[in-house]
Protein backbone atom coordinates (compact mmCIF):
# COMPACT_ATOMS: atom_id res chain seq x y z
CA UNK A 1 0.00 0.00 0.00
CA UNK A 2 2.91 2.28 0.87
CA UNK A 3 4.55 1.53 -2.52
CA UNK A 4 1.32 2.40 -4.37
CA UNK A 5 1.08 5.74 -2.58
CA UNK A 6 4.72 6.50 -3.45
CA UNK A 7 4.08 5.71 -7.18
CA UNK A 8 0.99 7.89 -7.17
CA UNK A 9 2.92 10.80 -5.67
CA UNK A 10 5.68 10.38 -8.28
CA UNK A 11 3.15 10.36 -11.13
CA UNK A 12 1.44 13.47 -9.76
CA UNK A 13 4.80 15.27 -9.51
CA UNK A 14 5.68 14.36 -13.15
CA UNK A 15 2.33 15.66 -14.40
CA UNK A 16 2.72 18.91 -12.41
CA UNK A 17 6.26 19.43 -13.71
CA UNK A 18 5.09 18.82 -17.33
CA UNK A 19 2.27 21.36 -17.06
CA UNK A 20 4.54 23.87 -15.32
CA UNK A 21 7.05 23.45 -18.21
CA UNK A 22 4.32 23.98 -20.80
CA UNK A 23 3.11 27.04 -18.89
CA UNK A 24 6.67 28.42 -18.79
CA UNK A 25 7.12 27.92 -22.57
CA UNK A 26 3.81 29.66 -23.21
CA UNK A 27 4.96 32.57 -21.09
CA UNK A 28 8.23 32.85 -23.03
CA UNK A 29 6.46 32.88 -26.41
CA UNK A 30 3.74 35.21 -25.17
CA UNK A 31 5.82 37.78 -23.34
CA UNK A 32 9.13 37.46 -25.29
CA UNK A 33 8.10 36.86 -28.95
CA UNK A 34 11.38 38.32 -30.34
CA UNK A 35 13.63 35.56 -29.07
CA UNK A 36 13.42 33.53 -32.31
CA UNK A 37 13.81 36.70 -34.39
CA UNK A 38 17.06 37.46 -32.56
CA UNK A 39 18.53 34.14 -33.68
CA UNK A 40 17.54 34.77 -37.30
CA UNK A 41 19.01 38.27 -37.24
CA UNK A 42 22.32 36.89 -36.04
CA UNK A 43 22.45 34.43 -38.95
CA UNK A 44 21.83 37.23 -41.46
CA UNK A 45 24.53 39.31 -39.83
CA UNK A 46 27.05 36.51 -40.28
CA UNK A 47 26.39 36.48 -44.06
CA UNK A 48 27.00 40.23 -44.24
CA UNK A 49 30.34 39.79 -42.48
CA UNK A 50 31.37 37.24 -45.12
CA UNK A 51 30.52 39.72 -47.90
CA UNK A 52 32.88 42.30 -46.43
CA UNK A 53 35.73 40.25 -47.95
CA UNK A 54 34.62 41.43 -51.41
CA UNK A 55 34.37 45.01 -50.20
CA UNK A 56 38.00 44.88 -49.13
CA UNK A 57 38.99 43.43 -52.50
CA UNK A 58 37.09 46.20 -54.29
CA UNK A 59 38.86 48.85 -52.23
CA UNK A 60 42.26 47.50 -53.37
CA UNK A 61 41.60 48.29 -57.04
CA UNK A 62 38.92 50.99 -56.85
CA UNK A 63 41.16 54.09 -56.90
CA UNK A 64 43.24 52.65 -59.76
CA UNK A 65 40.19 52.72 -62.04
CA UNK A 66 39.65 55.74 -64.31
CA UNK A 67 36.88 56.91 -66.60
CA UNK A 68 38.17 57.43 -70.15
CA UNK A 69 36.62 60.18 -72.30
CA UNK A 70 37.60 60.79 -75.92
CA UNK A 71 37.12 63.89 -78.06
CA UNK A 72 37.04 64.52 -81.80
CA UNK A 73 37.39 68.13 -82.99
CA UNK A 74 36.68 69.35 -79.48
CA UNK A 75 33.44 67.37 -79.08
CA UNK A 76 33.03 64.42 -76.75
CA UNK A 77 33.09 61.30 -78.91
CA UNK A 78 33.05 58.21 -76.67
CA UNK A 79 33.69 57.02 -73.13
CA UNK A 80 34.90 53.89 -71.44
CA UNK A 81 37.00 52.69 -68.54
CA UNK A 82 40.66 52.00 -67.84
CA UNK A 83 42.97 51.29 -64.92
CA UNK A 84 46.50 52.16 -63.83
CA UNK A 85 48.52 49.00 -64.11
CA UNK A 86 52.08 50.16 -63.49
CA UNK A 87 54.43 53.11 -63.00
CA UNK A 88 57.90 53.57 -64.34
CA UNK A 89 60.11 56.50 -63.29
CA UNK A 90 57.73 59.49 -63.36
CA UNK A 91 55.17 57.93 -65.70
CA UNK A 92 52.02 55.96 -64.93
CA UNK A 93 50.54 53.63 -67.55
CA UNK A 94 46.82 53.01 -68.01
CA UNK A 95 45.35 49.99 -69.79
CA UNK A 96 42.10 50.23 -71.75
CA UNK A 97 40.54 48.91 -74.97
CA UNK A 98 41.59 50.06 -78.42
CA UNK A 99 37.96 50.58 -79.43
CA UNK A 100 37.51 53.02 -76.54
CA UNK A 101 40.14 55.46 -77.85
CA UNK A 102 40.08 54.61 -81.56
CA UNK A 103 39.76 57.66 -83.90
CA UNK A 104 40.07 60.13 -81.00
CA UNK A 105 41.95 63.43 -81.27
CA UNK A 106 42.27 63.82 -77.49
CA UNK A 107 41.87 61.40 -74.58
CA UNK A 108 41.21 62.44 -70.97
CA UNK A 109 40.90 60.36 -67.82
CA UNK A 110 38.96 61.12 -64.65
CA UNK A 111 40.16 59.80 -61.30
CA UNK A 112 38.01 58.84 -58.32
CA UNK A 113 38.63 62.22 -56.65
CA UNK A 114 37.14 63.99 -59.69
CA UNK A 115 40.42 65.29 -61.13
CA UNK A 116 40.61 65.24 -64.94
CA UNK A 117 43.92 64.78 -66.79
CA UNK A 118 44.80 64.77 -70.48
CA UNK A 119 46.69 61.63 -71.47
CA UNK A 120 49.25 60.61 -74.02
CA UNK A 121 48.29 57.64 -76.21
CA UNK A 122 51.39 55.45 -75.98
CA UNK A 123 50.07 52.95 -78.53
CA UNK A 124 47.19 50.72 -79.49
CA UNK A 125 46.49 47.51 -81.36
CA UNK A 126 43.21 46.84 -83.12
CA UNK A 127 43.44 43.04 -83.26
CA UNK A 128 44.09 42.50 -79.55
CA UNK A 129 41.82 45.48 -78.69
CA UNK A 130 44.47 46.82 -76.31
CA UNK A 131 45.54 50.45 -75.85
CA UNK A 132 47.98 52.08 -73.43
CA UNK A 133 47.69 55.64 -72.11
CA UNK A 134 50.17 57.52 -69.96
CA UNK A 135 50.00 60.36 -67.43
CA UNK A 136 52.46 61.82 -64.96
CA UNK A 137 52.89 59.63 -61.90
CA UNK A 138 51.93 62.51 -59.60
CA UNK A 139 48.29 62.32 -60.72
CA UNK A 140 47.57 58.71 -59.84
CA UNK A 141 45.79 57.56 -56.69
CA UNK A 142 46.54 53.86 -56.75
CA UNK A 143 48.03 51.07 -58.88
CA UNK A 144 46.05 47.90 -59.62
CA UNK A 145 47.58 44.63 -58.55
CA UNK A 146 47.93 42.25 -61.51
CA UNK A 147 46.88 38.63 -61.01
CA UNK A 148 46.86 35.51 -63.18
CA UNK A 149 43.78 34.51 -65.15
CA UNK A 150 45.38 31.11 -65.77
CA UNK A 151 44.98 30.26 -62.08
CA UNK A 152 41.29 31.19 -61.98
CA UNK A 153 38.77 28.37 -61.72
CA UNK A 154 35.18 28.01 -62.83
CA UNK A 155 32.95 29.36 -60.11
CA UNK A 156 35.56 31.73 -58.65
CA UNK A 157 34.14 35.06 -57.51
CA UNK A 158 35.04 38.02 -59.74
CA UNK A 159 33.92 41.62 -60.00
CA UNK A 160 34.08 44.41 -62.57
CA UNK A 161 34.44 48.15 -62.00
CA UNK A 162 33.52 50.60 -64.72
CA UNK A 163 31.37 53.43 -66.02
CA UNK A 164 28.33 51.77 -67.57
CA UNK A 165 26.06 53.93 -69.76
CA UNK A 166 27.45 57.34 -68.76
CA UNK A 167 29.39 59.26 -66.11
CA UNK A 168 26.43 59.27 -63.74
CA UNK A 169 27.17 55.62 -63.00
CA UNK A 170 30.98 55.86 -62.90
CA UNK A 171 32.87 53.32 -60.78
CA UNK A 172 29.93 50.95 -60.58
CA UNK A 173 30.84 47.56 -59.12
CA UNK A 174 29.20 44.40 -60.42
CA UNK A 175 29.83 40.93 -59.05
CA UNK A 176 29.70 37.45 -60.56
CA UNK A 177 31.73 34.32 -61.13
CA UNK A 178 34.09 32.91 -63.72
CA UNK A 179 31.57 31.24 -66.03
CA UNK A 180 34.03 29.91 -68.62
CA UNK A 181 37.66 29.98 -69.72
CA UNK A 182 39.25 29.98 -73.18
CA UNK A 183 36.00 31.02 -74.83
CA UNK A 184 36.54 31.76 -78.52
CA UNK A 185 34.26 34.68 -79.36
CA UNK A 186 33.82 36.15 -82.85
CA UNK A 187 33.91 39.94 -82.97
CA UNK A 188 33.81 42.45 -85.82
CA UNK A 189 36.52 45.10 -85.82
CA UNK A 190 36.50 48.24 -87.93
CA UNK A 191 39.85 49.02 -89.52
CA UNK A 192 40.24 51.81 -92.10
CA UNK A 193 36.49 51.79 -92.76
CA UNK A 194 36.60 48.04 -93.44
CA UNK A 195 35.17 45.37 -91.16
CA UNK A 196 37.36 42.44 -90.15
CA UNK A 197 35.99 39.46 -88.25
CA UNK A 198 38.27 38.11 -85.55
CA UNK A 199 38.14 35.36 -82.96
CA UNK A 200 39.24 36.42 -79.49
CA UNK A 201 40.19 34.12 -76.61
CA UNK A 202 38.35 35.35 -73.52
CA UNK A 203 37.25 34.74 -69.96
CA UNK A 204 33.48 34.49 -69.58
CA UNK A 205 31.68 35.96 -66.57
CA UNK A 206 28.12 36.61 -65.49
CA UNK A 207 29.12 39.88 -63.80
CA UNK A 208 27.06 42.61 -65.46
CA UNK A 209 29.06 44.35 -68.20
CA UNK A 210 27.46 47.19 -70.11
CA UNK A 211 28.44 49.84 -72.61
CA UNK A 212 31.05 52.02 -70.92
CA UNK A 213 32.57 49.16 -68.93
CA UNK A 214 34.94 48.48 -71.83
CA UNK A 215 38.58 48.70 -70.79
CA UNK A 216 37.88 48.30 -67.08
CA UNK A 217 39.27 45.61 -64.79
CA UNK A 218 37.83 42.20 -64.04
CA UNK A 219 39.29 41.26 -60.67
CA UNK A 220 39.26 38.20 -58.42
CA UNK A 221 38.23 38.05 -54.75
CA UNK A 222 41.77 39.07 -53.74
CA UNK A 223 41.42 42.33 -55.66
CA UNK A 224 43.88 41.21 -58.36
CA UNK A 225 43.07 42.10 -61.98
CA UNK A 226 42.75 38.97 -64.12
CA UNK A 227 41.16 40.46 -67.24
CA UNK A 228 40.06 43.55 -69.16
CA UNK A 229 36.33 43.69 -69.79
CA UNK A 230 35.84 44.05 -73.52
CA UNK A 231 32.86 42.28 -75.03
CA UNK A 232 29.23 41.80 -74.09
CA UNK A 233 26.80 39.62 -75.95
CA UNK A 234 23.34 41.11 -75.67
CA UNK A 235 20.07 40.08 -77.24
CA UNK A 236 16.58 39.11 -76.19
CA UNK A 237 17.71 35.50 -75.74
CA UNK A 238 21.10 36.07 -74.02
CA UNK A 239 21.50 37.29 -70.46
CA UNK A 240 24.52 37.49 -68.18
CA UNK A 241 27.26 36.72 -70.69
CA UNK A 242 30.21 39.10 -70.39
CA UNK A 243 33.73 38.59 -71.69
CA UNK A 244 37.18 39.82 -70.75
CA UNK A 245 40.61 39.66 -72.36
CA UNK A 246 42.94 37.60 -70.10
CA UNK A 247 45.36 39.91 -68.30
CA UNK A 248 48.39 37.94 -69.51
CA UNK A 249 47.48 38.71 -73.13
CA UNK A 250 46.76 42.37 -72.37
CA UNK A 251 50.02 42.96 -70.50
CA UNK A 252 52.06 41.20 -73.20
CA UNK A 253 50.77 43.58 -75.88
CA UNK A 254 50.96 46.58 -73.55
CA UNK A 255 54.64 45.97 -72.84
CA UNK A 256 55.38 45.83 -76.57
CA UNK A 257 53.60 49.14 -77.09
CA UNK A 258 55.38 50.80 -74.16
CA UNK A 259 58.73 49.59 -75.52
CA UNK A 260 57.91 51.38 -78.78
CA UNK A 261 57.62 48.17 -80.75
CA UNK A 262 55.10 47.73 -83.50
CA UNK A 263 53.00 44.64 -82.84
CA UNK A 264 54.17 42.35 -85.64
CA UNK A 265 52.00 39.53 -86.86
CA UNK A 266 52.56 36.87 -89.52
CA UNK A 267 51.08 37.42 -92.96
CA UNK A 268 49.93 34.78 -95.43
CA UNK A 269 49.26 37.02 -98.41
CA UNK A 270 45.97 35.50 -99.52
CA UNK A 271 42.46 36.72 -100.28
CA UNK A 272 39.77 34.43 -98.99
CA UNK A 273 36.07 33.76 -98.66
CA UNK A 274 34.20 31.62 -96.18
CA UNK A 275 32.69 28.43 -97.59
CA UNK A 276 29.49 29.10 -95.62
CA UNK A 277 29.04 32.42 -97.47
CA UNK A 278 30.03 31.17 -100.92
CA UNK A 279 27.32 28.62 -101.70
CA UNK A 280 25.40 30.98 -103.97
CA UNK A 281 28.39 32.22 -105.95
CA UNK A 282 30.83 31.12 -108.62
CA UNK A 283 32.33 28.73 -106.06
CA UNK A 284 29.19 26.61 -105.74
CA UNK A 285 30.45 23.74 -107.89
CA UNK A 286 33.87 23.82 -106.19
CA UNK A 287 32.20 23.46 -102.79
CA UNK A 288 29.88 20.70 -104.00
CA UNK A 289 32.71 18.66 -105.50
CA UNK A 290 34.88 19.07 -102.39
CA UNK A 291 31.88 18.01 -100.25
CA UNK A 292 32.54 20.54 -97.48
CA UNK A 293 30.26 22.87 -95.54
CA UNK A 294 32.88 24.91 -93.72
CA UNK A 295 36.38 26.19 -94.35
CA UNK A 296 38.00 29.03 -96.29
CA UNK A 297 38.38 29.32 -100.08
CA UNK A 298 41.61 30.91 -101.36
CA UNK A 299 40.33 33.36 -103.99
CA UNK A 300 43.66 35.04 -104.83
CA UNK A 301 47.33 35.02 -103.74
CA UNK A 302 49.88 37.82 -103.63
CA UNK A 303 53.03 37.06 -105.57
CA UNK A 304 56.15 36.33 -103.49
CA UNK A 305 54.06 36.07 -100.31
CA UNK A 306 54.66 33.26 -97.81
CA UNK A 307 51.56 31.46 -99.16
CA UNK A 308 52.77 31.72 -102.77
CA UNK A 309 56.28 30.53 -101.87
CA UNK A 310 54.82 27.53 -100.01
CA UNK A 311 52.77 26.45 -103.05
CA UNK A 312 49.27 27.43 -101.95
CA UNK A 313 46.99 27.94 -104.98
CA UNK A 314 43.74 29.71 -105.77
CA UNK A 315 40.64 27.55 -105.27
CA UNK A 316 42.38 25.62 -102.50
CA UNK A 317 39.95 25.18 -99.60
CA UNK A 318 41.65 25.50 -96.22
CA UNK A 319 39.94 23.25 -93.70
CA UNK A 320 42.53 23.04 -90.89
CA UNK A 321 45.39 25.03 -89.38
CA UNK A 322 47.87 23.00 -87.32
CA UNK A 323 45.21 20.31 -86.99
CA UNK A 324 42.49 22.71 -85.79
CA UNK A 325 39.32 22.85 -87.88
CA UNK A 326 38.67 26.21 -89.53
CA UNK A 327 34.93 27.01 -89.79
CA UNK A 328 35.55 30.58 -91.02
CA UNK A 329 38.30 33.03 -91.90
CA UNK A 330 38.02 34.49 -88.38
CA UNK A 331 39.32 31.21 -86.97
CA UNK A 332 42.08 31.10 -89.56
CA UNK A 333 43.27 34.52 -88.36
CA UNK A 334 43.05 33.40 -84.74
CA UNK A 335 45.35 30.41 -85.22
CA UNK A 336 47.61 32.34 -87.61
CA UNK A 337 48.13 35.11 -85.02
CA UNK A 338 49.05 32.59 -82.34
CA UNK A 339 52.27 32.17 -84.33
CA UNK A 340 55.24 34.52 -84.52
CA UNK A 341 56.97 35.73 -87.66
CA UNK A 342 59.55 33.14 -88.73
CA UNK A 343 57.64 30.15 -87.38
CA UNK A 344 56.16 27.36 -89.49
CA UNK A 345 52.46 26.68 -89.82
CA UNK A 346 50.70 23.68 -91.35
CA UNK A 347 47.61 24.15 -93.50
CA UNK A 348 45.35 21.27 -94.46
CA UNK A 349 43.66 22.02 -97.76
CA UNK A 350 41.40 20.35 -100.29
CA UNK A 351 42.73 20.63 -103.84
CA UNK A 352 41.11 18.81 -106.77
CA UNK A 353 38.88 17.05 -104.23
CA UNK A 354 41.90 15.59 -102.40
CA UNK A 355 43.13 16.50 -98.93
CA UNK A 356 46.76 17.55 -98.54
CA UNK A 357 49.05 19.35 -96.07
CA UNK A 358 51.12 22.43 -96.89
CA UNK A 359 53.80 23.82 -94.56
CA UNK A 360 54.31 27.58 -94.68
CA UNK A 361 57.25 29.58 -93.31
CA UNK A 362 55.55 32.71 -91.96
CA UNK A 363 56.77 36.18 -92.84
CA UNK A 364 55.63 39.72 -91.91
CA UNK A 365 53.62 41.94 -94.21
Amino acid sequence: MKEKNQSLKTGIIIVIVFFLGMLAMYGVFHYFPNVIGTVETKLKKDVTITDEGIAEAVSKVYDAVVVVNTYVRGQEYASGTGFVYKTENNTAYILTNNHVINNADDVYVTFTDGSVVKTNVVGSDIYSDIAVLSVKKEYIKSIAEIGQSEKSKLGDTVFAIGAPLDSAYSWSVTRGIVSGKDRLVEVTLQNNNANTTMVVNTLQTDAAINSGNSGGPLANSNGEVIGITSIKLASSSIEGMGFAIPIETAVDYAEQLIAGKKVERPYLGIYMQDVAKAYYSNYYSLIEQANVNKGVIVTDIESKSSAALAGLKTNDIIIKVDGHEIPTSAYLRYYLYKHKVGEEMKLTVIRNNKEMDIKIKLTAN
